[in-house]
């Protein structure tokens, strides 16, 4: 699994021009079908999503490339999922938020779970991220709880890769996604110190 850019033509460029590099060995990722297409809810309603698949032309391994909109094994895009995941940091529960979202309660309550059991590492890899884009990098101080604090952190990443790459505002929820490698809500993300 790799994220892309969400313009297919971009990465169809990028995979045509050999500037793809495979997660594993570094090698030059080319083209090699697509994987199966999905429908994947939005805010405002639903996406048709075919996502490209790569073969590493060094060690032969496939890689699916998943647009940043995304996260693995999600039916909604990471904007709709996020929405909810912020919503609960501003202290709302899962039937309000599922309410707000117009998603099940169960699936819902299904990523505050997993969120919560890793707030306080996703706090810990976005900080980091955040302090090694930026050259001076302003750190989110304590927001009230520890999942306003993995918000919090979340945010500042997005606010430094506009600020790096000079690119304006950056999607928010698309930052995680990149920076997850779109396993923000998988199970074994992150890594835990010492492992890996």
């Amino acid at each position: 699994m790799l994220t892309v850019e969400t313009d297919p033509v971009a990465v169809e460029q990028r995979l045509g021009s050999g500037r793809l590099a495979c997660p594993g060995c570094s090698g030059v990722l080319a083209r090699w079908g697509h994987a199966r297409s999905r429908r994947v809810r939005d805010s405002d309603g639903g996406l048709g999503i075919v996502p490209r698949r790569a073969r590493c032309i060094g060690c032969g391994a496939t890689h699916v490339l998943l647009p940043v909109l995304l996260l693995v094994r999600r039916a909604d895009t990471a904007a709709v999922i996020g929405a909810g995941l912020t919503a609960k940091a501003t202290g709302a529960g899962h039937r309000l938020i599922a309410a707000l979202l117009g998603r099940p309660a169960e699936t819902v309550r299904g990523w505050l779970r997993r969120f919560a059991e890793r707030v306080e590492a996703v706090r810990a890899v976005f900080t980091r991220w955040c302090r090694d884009l930026a050259p001076d990098p302003v750190l989110p101080g304590p927001a009230g709880s520890a999942w306003a604090d993995a918000i919090a952190a979340v945010l500042a990443v997005a606010a430094a890769v506009g600020a790096r790459f000079s690119i304006g505002e950056v999607p928010v929820w698309q930052a995680a996604s990149a920076v997850s490698g779109a396993r923000l809500l998988l199970p074994g993300w992150p890594v835990p110190a010492g492992r890996g």
